[in-house]
């Protein structure tokens, strides 16, 4: 119990700045409530230009596709291939980012009058390399233009072997490179080290958006079709689930895209993913970046993870409701099956965590076994990391290679390290939040030392604690359903925008609750008015609230509770600190 309370209050709560002359100006201009303007304060907007873009910003304010290093030609080797009728075969990565982009362009492809293809490898420790999936797939189908999606950067001398089979190549990724030089027709991807480009975030599905835009502009302004032909809108429901499933930071152009794009999930045409929905249990028109995160996205992972991915683009594509509902369902199947695997996965590592007490002792975690499934190991990592803050790498080993899975912390960027430790991996690529590679199971003490070095040179203790973020103090008398209908503003949320956190000091009415066995229901009150609230996985610290009338400070999010066709205002509590008297 002592040990729960200790976990509890080892939480460092970061309170906002505060700038009433700043905050008042937001609410002078833009006529919103404080609260909101200073949630404004507290993410660091400056001046009301970048206000008036986060809040009101719309389609017509992207970003010329255009302005991508090598578009041109990447369209007008496109443009090529259907002036002499070649076939074209679209390459995915096997995730969600994968699997949206791939659907997107094939289904444009197909609308413009183009034989394309597509194909996304099924990932195994037997068949790692881009080349033994494509190079005969492409020559059985007489492709002469290959275009990849969220992949590709990383691969130069599997890139070089495809050339030399006479099949041109456009990347369109959003990895960051670790070579300087790839040999293909055009490289597409914001993070290039000669790039301007102004959104260094668009994930894989939203760089082939933008390869999407960039051709149908051309087509139009050729005559080729009509401005009306194709209405790239209806493609956003894509792009939304896709930037949503990567963790996309939504902000700025992926701000809009998602917007828009969960509009058009609203309102999808595309039965494959009305019968995920339906499987799922979420109603189009509640659908939002949680639900898509939660339960969406890890479905059609599902496929990458543990079976076919290619299914997950059939999804996407089919017009039978027959053959979207036999599709869904076997996602449901795979779904269950990987959370099993992942549930063993877990309980295994938990216990070596806990048989190994010293391992806290270092301020990254690296753990291998031959146990791990290769497709779950960046869910265990993922999960590791954020239940101790720290950056963590988790390696499956088979066959004498072990594939690796890395998730860190902010103040602990991935890329740098990763490049200082290149002479250990067969390849490797990822983000500065997350990485996968490849490594010779006898090079990887070595790997362990060097990079559990790193992290305890370069961080500090606080760097390693859990963090709450809080954006404004409120009191309980100014949440009303107009204060909440004014925070949708603020939506959606998601990776680098999440939902605004607020903090209260309240009286404990009534113990809490138990329900789920795992979670805790709170009454609370202030100045005489009560609210209820809800705490996922907060079970444990019931023991420490055993008692009415205790004083609490509060972090929580406000929402609107419907029931019975009842509405009420619920808090969804993140942090509890016992007020001293």
């Amino acid at each position: 119990m002592k040990e729960d309370e200790d976990k509890a209050s080892n939480v460092l709560w970061v309170y906002p700045n505060y700038n009433a002359k700043w905050c008042n100006a937001i609410i002078k201009e833009f006529n919103i409530h404080p609260v909101t303007a200073q949630v404004l304060v507290s993410r660091g907007f400056s001046n009301f230009e970048e206000i008036y873009n986060y809040l009101y910003a719309k389609l017509p304010h992207l970003h010329s596709p255009d302005l991508l290093i090598d578009m041109d030609k990447a369209v007008n080797r496109i443009i090529q291939a259907m002036k002499k009728k070649e076939v074209v075969l679209i390459y995915g990565d096997n995730d969600v980012d994968g699997i949206t982009g791939t659907a997107l362009l094939v289904e444009l492809f197909r609308q413009i009058g183009l034989e394309v293809y597509y194909y996304i490898p099924h990932r195994t420790f037997s068949n790692l390399s881009m080349v033994a999936d494509v190079i005969g797939y492409a020559e059985q189908k007489h492709c002469t233009l290959l275009i990849t999606v969220d992949c590709g950067i990383n691969t130069t001398e599997e890139l070089d072997r495809i050339n030399e089979n006479k099949i041109d190549v456009i990347i369109s990724d959003h990895h960051e490179p670790t070579h300087a030089f790839v040999h293909c027709v055009a490289n597409l991807n914001p993070k290039l080290s000669n790039s301007s480009y102004p959104n260094r975030e668009l994930t894989g599905v939203g760089v082939a958006f933008k390869l999407a835009h960039s051709l149908i502009n051309h087509l139009v302004s050729e005559g080729k079709i009509g401005a009306t032909t194709i209405d790239l809108k209806k493609c956003l429901d894509l792009v939304a689930l896709g930037t949503i499933a990567d963790m996309g930071a939504l902000v700025g152009e992926n701000r809009i895209l998602v917007r828009y794009g969960l509009k058009q999930f609203s309102n999808t045409k595309r039965v494959g993913l009305v019968k995920l929905m339906e499987i799922c249990n979420i109603s189009p028109a509640m659908v939002n970046p949680t639900n898509i995160a939660s339960k969406i996205a890890p479905r059609l992972n599902s496929l990458g993870r543990i079976a076919n991915p290619l299914k997950g683009v059939k999804l996407m594509l089919t017009d039978s409701v027959e053959e979207a509902y036999q599709l869904a369902y076997e996602l449901e199947k795979n779904n269950a099956h990987r959370k099993q695997i992942e549930r063993g996965n877990i309980h295994d590592v938990e216990t070596l965590i806990c048989n190994c007490s010293q391992l806290f002792e270092d301020k990254a975690l690296v753990l291998c076994s031959t146990k791990w499934h290769p497709g779950i190991i960046p869910l265990i990592a993922a999960r590791i990391s954020k239940q101790y803050n720290r950056p963590t790498v988790i390696i499956a080993i088979d066959g004498g290679v072990g594939k690796g899975s890395i998730r860190t912390i902010p103040e602990f960027p991935l890329l740098s390290v990763l490049q200082d430790n290149a002479k250990f991996f067969i390849k490797f690529g990822g983000h500065n939040c997350a990485a996968g590679f490849e490594i010779k199971e006898g090079e990887i003490p070595e790997f362990k030392k060097s990079f559990i070095s790193t992290a305890n040179r370069t961080l500090y203790n606080v760097d390693i604690v859990p963090k709450l973020y809080l954006d404004s103090r409120v009191k309980f008398e100014e949440l009303t359903f107009e204060f909440l209908d004014s925070l949708q503003l603020l939506e959606p949320h998601g990776t680098g925008n999440p939902s605004p956190m607020l903090y209260s000091d309240v009286t404990q009415t009534w113990i809490p609750k138990v329900f789920g066995k795992m979670h805790l229901k709170l009454y609370l009150e202030q100045n005489d008015r009560a609210l209820e609230g809800i705490g996922f996985g907060m079970s444990q610290q019931r023991h420490m609230l055993a008692k009415k009338n205790i004083k609490l400070q509060i972090a929580f999010t406000p929402y609107i509770n419907v029931f019975l066709n009842k509405s009420s205002i619920q808090l969804f509590i993140k942090g509890i600190k016992k007020q001293i008297d």
